[in-house]
């Protein structure tokens, strides 16, 4: 952590004392950043799992964004291109694996290709390094087991294990003074009358403890909603949790990609679609689809909570977004009932790819941030109220986007 000549308090007065709820990866780098711009800052971390990374950092696909997606000049876009320098330099100096094995992006048909295009224009505008235009034949070139009409080909994508990024993170939190506590869950949220401004004081009680904050930021991923609310936060966005479920590649035909492999979105639908992801230790995987999940953290098909579903259910952006995306939710159901019916869906990038070539699923959640219109949210989306900031929606690219998402939180707060 770099040293900064700004202090955590004036001579003689108590240390500024800043909360942070979620030791994921962003709320351990909002941690981070107080620290390296307040050193002596009494920082705190409340998380409610015995490990830092349980959720929605732990289950991800590992992926560092290079910005091809984003609309231009989004919080998103802008985030993500500074993360990825921040997270690269960051994982080189602490010895982090950090492999640039390339994105490819591929139109099956020619009714994609104008969308490629204007991905390519997109990702220009962003300032993506490196980008080329793939004919058929220097798509095989790249890949050689991928088949497609169009190609776009993004080499500074790369991927990371974001694990051993947060308990980097955490250890620095540690190194410079400040408090972890894990297995602790936040109760209530009090804003005392009178406390409303930047500067006044918030009392947490978690875990059986009180504890007052001068400053508190709440990164909460599946949960934002939740402790957004308890601060006093607007009840939207609503997170709906959708599980995505990923399908493990045999380790002996693994060699059908060597990269990442990503299909063209179709604007009709609010998800991606199946890709193929090379995982840091040599894994591939193809996934994630996309089904709602029956506990917002329900990793299994078997996973419920009657009070959490009924809550996804009641929301009205839910409804909306059922009404609109039936058809779509019924297409990724079956695929995750079937193996065949996933299969099939790769098999249009991989030809090569069948049924007997997988072994094995996993699955993560994603925090899907909804308004009450039944639009997603797809920018990142940050509030402020009073001494509480609330990370709202921070989706993908939010792991890529970390230690800059933090500058944007703390710079603005202390």
């Amino acid at each position: 952590m770099s040293a900064s000549p700004a202090s955590g308090s004036a001579p003689g007065s108590a240390p500024v004392r800043v909360g942070v709820i979620g030791a994921g990866i962003i709320g351990l780098a909002v941690a981070r950043r107080i620290l390296e711009l307040r050193p002596g800052a009494a920082v705190t971390v409340l998380e409610k799992e015995p490990e830092v990374g349980r959720h929605q950092t732990g289950h991800n696909s590992g992926v560092v964004h290079a910005g091809l997606y984003y609309p231009r000049d989004s919080l998103k876009a802008r985030l993500c291109r500074r993360g990825v320098g921040l997270l690269r330099d960051y994982c080189r100096e602490r010895g982090l694996p950090y492999i640039e094995c390339g994105k490819t992006v591929v139109a099956v048909s020619a009714e994609e290709v104008p969308r490629l295009r204007d991905i390519e224009e997109r990702a220009r505008h962003n300032g993506v390094p490196g980008l080329r235009w793939l004919s058929p034949d220097e798509i095989r070139e790249v890949e050689p087991h991928v088949t497609g009409v169009a190609g776009l080909h993004s080499p500074s994508t790369a991927i990371v294990d974001f694990v051993a990024v947060a308990r980097a993170y955490a250890d620095d939190v540690v190194a410079a003074g400040g408090s972890l506590r894990l297995g602790v869950e936040v109760e209530r949220i009090e804003r005392p009358t009178g406390t409303a401004g930047p500067h006044g004081t918030v009392l947490v009680h978690a875990g059986g403890e009180r504890h007052d904050f001068d400053h508190l930021v709440i990164c909460a991923g599946l949960q934002s909603d939740r402790v957004a609310r308890l601060a006093g936060d607007d009840p939207e966005p609503a997170i709906v949790p959708f599980r995505g479920e990923y399908l493990t590649v045999r380790a002996e035909r693994t060699h059908l990609v060597r990269g990442l492999v990503y299909p063209v979105p179709d604007p009709r639908y609010p998800f991606l679609g199946v890709h193929f992801t090379r995982r840091v230790d040599g894994r591939l995987d193809v996934g994630p689809n996309a089904v709602l999940a029956g506990a917002r953290e329900g990793y299994h098909r078997a996973s419920l909570r009657p009070r959490e579903l009924a809550e996804t259910l009641a929301w009205p952006g839910f409804r909306h977004l059922a009404r609109q995306h039936w058809r779509m939710g019924a297409t990724e159901l079956r695929g995750s009932l079937s193996r065949r019916a996933f299969v099939a869906a790769a098999r249009r990038y991989v030809p090569e790819l069948g049924v007997a070539d997988i072994d094995g699923r996993h699955a993560g959640v994603r925090a899907q941030a909804l308004d009450r219109d039944g639009s997603l949210v797809d920018d990142f989306r940050i509030s402020r109220l009073g001494p509480v900031t609330a990370v709202r929606n921070a989706p993908s690219p939010g792991a890529t986007s970390s230690l800059a998402i933090a500058e944007y939180v703390v710079d603005d707060l202390l």
